[in-house]
């Protein structure tokens, strides 16, 4: 069971799911699915997603709405749901901004980086930094967010645009820090590493793909980073 920092339970992993379904539960289902404790008592996948779209409306409203007091509702959900859509993307403000804008929304860029800010201070994102391999620094620009759990993409969005790539890399990088790993995205020159994990004396490089069957593909993939 992973918690936040808060103590409070956020999602199981795949084994536990399994544990908890005596074997008789996929990867695919997980990744439609999740393995969020408040799910596991619904038989339907769309009680499920209604719960998950619950929680993110009070994650939205009750929390951020009220704490930071803002007036725009739809703004801030709106903002939400773009960022769901993204995950896994590198991101800074100015880009955001642009990309914002042709979806008709108008954010400043000021209010994109505080939008940021509460949307990870409340758990709902987690920032992974960029670390320039070579150089060993950390890199202050275009950093990639994911959600705590990838299901709030496909309750709250739907599977139109599903990405597995996306959402297999939102689970892998979740599992990492449930398993005590530092994560961050790697830079080498101008090739970029999905994942560089750290802890302790150990460092894994993990490259994330949704088919690997596909020479093409895998060559594209491999050649790009």
């Amino acid at each position: 069971m992973a918690v936040n920092k808060n103590g409070e339970e956020i999602l199981n992993n795949l084994k536990e799911c399994l544990e908890y379904y005596n074997n008789d539960f996929s990867l695919d289902r997980y990744v439609l699915e999740s393995g969020m404790p408040g799910v596991l008592p619904y038989s339907r996948q769309e009680d499920k997603y209604k719960y998950i779209c619950d929680l993110v409306e009070t994650l939205i409203i009750r929390d951020i709405l009220q704490k930071y007091a803002i007036r725009n509702k739809n703004i801030i959900r709106d903002f939400t749901f773009f960022m769901m859509d993204n995950i896994s993307s590198l991101t800074s403000a100015n880009n955001l901004s642009k990309e914002i804008g042709k979806a008709n929304l108008k954010i400043s860029n000021k209010k994109i980086k505080q939008y940021i800010e509460y949307l990870t201070r409340f758990y709902l994102f987690y920032k992974i930094r960029r670390y320039d391999i070579k150089g060993k620094k950390y890199l202050n620009t275009n950093n990639k967010y994911y959600l705590v759990d990838h299901s709030f993409r496909y309750a709250s969005l739907g599977r139109k645009n599903m990405d597995y790539e996306q959402t297999y890399e939102n689970i892998i990088v979740m599992e990492l820090f449930r398993r005590g790993y530092e994560v961050y995205v790697g830079k080498l020159y101008q090739k970029e590493i999905d994942f560089v994990a750290i802890k302790q004396n150990e460092k894994i490089y993990i490259q994330v793909s949704d088919d690997i069957s596909n020479k093409k593909h895998l060559n594209m993939k491999y050649h790009r980073y």
